[in-house]
C-alpha cells in the first residue's frame, strides 16, 4: 500500500511506472499526496527516464476519489482545526505540480472512477490512456469543496466543465476521447499494454531532446495551472471558515436515512 516507482528495464526500457495503491478506494491521506509528487519528480529527475507512466495496480476499484474525506471528518470530530484539509489542499497542489513539471512527459492509465483529485492528475498529465469503464468527474460540491475546474478543463470544453462541475456528473472514457483529451479506450485487461505502448513511443525520442519537448510545450500553455489551482483553492478555504464546508461534508458516507454508508 502506498505509492511505489519501478523501471526503468528490460523492454520498458526508459519508462518509470509510478503506482499509487491505497485501498479501498484510493482516496489518498495528506502524506499520500506527497508521497506521490515526491515519486513523479524523483522518476522525471532520473536521466534514464524518458516517460513516466502514472497508474493503479490490477484489480483497483478505481483511479483515485480524491482526498480522504474521513481524514478530515475525524479531525472535525476531534476538535484538531483545520490542519488536514490545509495539508490535503498543499499536498494535491504538489501532486498536480508534480505531474505537470515533470521532466518528462507523463502517461495516465486510467481505470474505473476518476474523481476529485484523480482529475487534478490527469488533467495535469501529457496523455491519457483509460479503460472502457472509466469515468471522470469532480464531486467537489457534494464534498464540501471546490477546486480542480482548472483541470477538468483541459479535458472537456469549457460549458461542458461548467456543467459536470456544478451538476457533479461524471463523463466516460468514451466522450472525453471524443474531445479529444483521452488518447485511447481500451478493455480493463488491455489498459497496462496500451499505456505502456504509449509510454514506450515516447521514450524512444532522444532522451535530451524529450525533456525540451516538455519543456517547451509547458512554456507554451495558455493558462498557469499551478497559479490558477491555488486561486480555485483559496474558496474551498472561505467555505470551511464559514462552516459551509463541514455541514456539506457531514453528510458524506451516509445514506439518506443517515446511517452509515457501507461502500
Amino acid at each position: 500500500m502506498g505509492v511505489s516507482t519501478s523501471g526503468p528495464s528490460g523492454s520498458h526500457r526508459g519508462i518509470a511506472v509510478v503506482t499509487v495503491d491505497f485501498p479501498p478506494v484510493n482516496a489518498l491521506p495528506v502524506q499520500g499526496w506527497y508521497d506521490l509528487a515526491d515519486a513523479v519528480r524523483a522518476a522525471g529527475r532520473d536521466p534514464g527516464v524518458r516517460c513516466v507512466v502514472l497508474t493503479t495496480p490490477d484489480g483497483s476499484r478505481g483511479f483515485n476519489a480524491g482526498v480522504d474525506i474521513k481524514e478530515m471528518q475525524r479531525e472535525t470530530a476531534s476538535g484538531g482545526g483545520h490542519q488536514a484539509l490545509i495539508g490535503a489542499n498543499s499536498g494535491c497542489a504538489e501532486a498536480f505540480a508534480a505531474v505537470y513539471e515533470c521532466e518528462v512527459p507523463v502517461v495516465a492509465a486510467v481505470a474505473g472512477f476518476c474523481l476529485g483529485g484523480g482529475i487534478g492528475l490527469v488533467g495535469n498529465a501529457d496523455a491519457i490512456v483509460a479503460s472502457d469503464d472509466a469515468t471522470f468527474g469532480l464531486p467537489e460540491l457534494d464534498r464540501g469543496a471546490l477546486g480542480a475546474a482548472t483541470h477538468l478543463a483541459r479535458l472537456v470544453p469549457q460549458h461542458l466543465m461548467r456543467a459536470l462541475y456544478y451538476t457533479s456528473r461524471t463523463a466516460t472514457a468514451r466522450e472525453l476521447h471524443h474531445h479529444g483529451s483521452v488518447w485511447k479506450v481500451v478493455p480493463r485487461a488491455d489498459l497496462h499494454d496500451a499505456a505502456m505502448e504509449l509510454a514506450g513511443e515516447i521514450a524512444a525520442k532522444d532522451a535530451y531532446l524529450i525533456r525540451l519537448a516538455k519543456a517547451a510545450i509547458n512554456g507554451i500553455d495558455p493558462v498557469d495551472v499551478r497559479r490558477s489551482y491555488r486561486f480555485e483553492q483559496g474558496f474551498t478555504f472561505e467555505a470551511n471558515l464559514n462552516g459551509t464546508a463541514d455541514r456539506v461534508r457531514s453528510a458524506f458516507g451516509r445514506t439518506p436515512s443517515g446511517k452509515d454508508d457501507p461502500a
